[in-house]
C-alpha cells in the first residue's frame, strides 16, 4: 500500500461519510432534526454506555477471544504508531470513522432497508453489513464480527429511537476515541 494506513484509514471514512450523506440527500432523508440537546445527550449517555456494557460482557462471555481480541487491536495500535500516528491523528481518525459509518450504515441504508423490509429487518441487516465491514483474521475476528454486530444493533437503536444521528454519531466518536487512544499512546517495545 502506497498511502499510510492513517491516510487510507480516513480516505475509506470519507468516502463512507459522502456516499451515505448523498444517498440521504437523493432518498429525501433528513439529516438531523432540529437542534434537542437534553435528548440527543439522553440517547448518547445511553448508547455510550450501552457499548460499554457490551465490551464488558463480551471479556466476560469469552475471556480467551477478547484477549485474543486485544492482542489484534494493540497490532494495529503498533502500525498506525509506526505510521507516524498520534493522539491528534487518532482522534481525527475516532471522528471520521463515527461521522462516516454512521451516515452510511444508519443514516442511508438502514433507512433504505426499513422502506423496503420494515425496522426490524432493516435494523438487522444494517447491523449485520456493519459487522461484515469491520473483518479481522482468525478467532478475534470472529469475536470482533459479533460484537460489530451488537455494536451495529445498538447504533441502530438509538438512530430509529431518538430520530436523529446525533447520539450515534457521539457515543460511536467516544468509544473509537477511548480505544484509539489508548492503543496510539501505548509504548512501542524499544521504551519498555
Amino acid at each position: 500500500m502506497n498511502a499510510s494506513p492513517l491516510t487510507f484509514l480516513l480516505t475509506l471514512e470519507l468516502a463512507l461519510a459522502l456516499i451515505g450523506a448523498l444517498w440521504m440527500r437523493l432518498a429525501g432523508y433528513v439529516f438531523f432534526p432540529s437542534p434537542r440537546p437534553w435528548h440527543d445527550t439522553l440517547y448518547f449517555l445511553a448508547g455510550y454506555g450501552a457499548l460499554l456494557l457490551l465490551e464488558r460482557l463480551t471479556e466476560r462471555v469469552a475471556p480467551a477471544a477478547y484477549r485474543e481480541l486485544d492482542r489484534l487491536m494493540r497490532s494495529l495500535g503498533r502500525v498506525l504508531r509506526e505510521a507516524g500516528v498520534g493522539h491528534n491523528a487518532a482522534m481525527l481518525l475516532a471522528f471520521a470513522s463515527a461521522l462516516g459509518e454512521e451516515l452510511f450504515f444508519r443514516g442511508a441504508l438502514l433507512n433504505a432497508l426499513a422502506r423496503g423490509l420494515g425496522i426490524p429487518a432493516a435494523l438487522v441487516l444494517q447491523a449485520l453489513v456493519f459487522a461484515l465491514g469491520h473483518p479481522a483474521p482468525g478467532r478475534a475476528g470472529r469475536l470482533y464480527a459479533v460484537w460489530a454486530f451488537a455494536a451495529g444493533l445498538i447504533f441502530g437503536g438509538l438512530y430509529l429511537l431518538s430520530g436523529s444521528l446525533v447520539p450515534g454519531i457521539l457515543a460511536h466518536f467516544l468509544y473509537n476515541a477511548k480505544g484509539f487512544a489508548e492503543i496510539a499512546e501505548e509504548p512501542g517495545p524499544a521504551s519498555r
